[in-house]
């Protein structure tokens, strides 16, 4: 028999995505492409709105997550408290997945 070389190929990547900025690395966090960790830097947000938010949309606007359905006054309030530093770009396939679980554990 005769053995056959592979070689590897590499993975196509996506290191050029425009809202970049947007998934946890400035004050403005992205709600329908950011990952759920990077609510963190606004206190109140991380763990409970956060995750409604991320299991959610896609969002047409940041002002859809207040038409979330069961959300109390409580969360929206919190909400509303950091709206300025929410973007909403379109979902990315690639980043609306993992908005919940990234597979970055400690």
């Amino acid at each position: 028999a005769t053995a056959m070389a592979m070689t590897p190929v590499a993975a196509n990547a996506m290191v050029d995505y425009e809202g970049v900025e947007y998934l946890g690395g400035s004050d403005k966090v992205d709600i329908n492409n950011a990952n759920v960790q990077a609510y963190r830097q606004f206190p109140g947000m991380f763990p409970t709105v956060a995750g409604i938010i991320g299991t959610h949309g896609p969002y047409k606007s940041v002002s859809d997550i207040y038409n979330i359905p069961g959300v109390d006054e409580k969360i929206k309030a919190i909400m509303k408290k950091y709206e300025a530093n929410l973007v909403c770009l379109p979902a990315n396939p690639a980043y609306f997945i993992d908005r919940i679980n990234n597979g970055l554990y400690r």
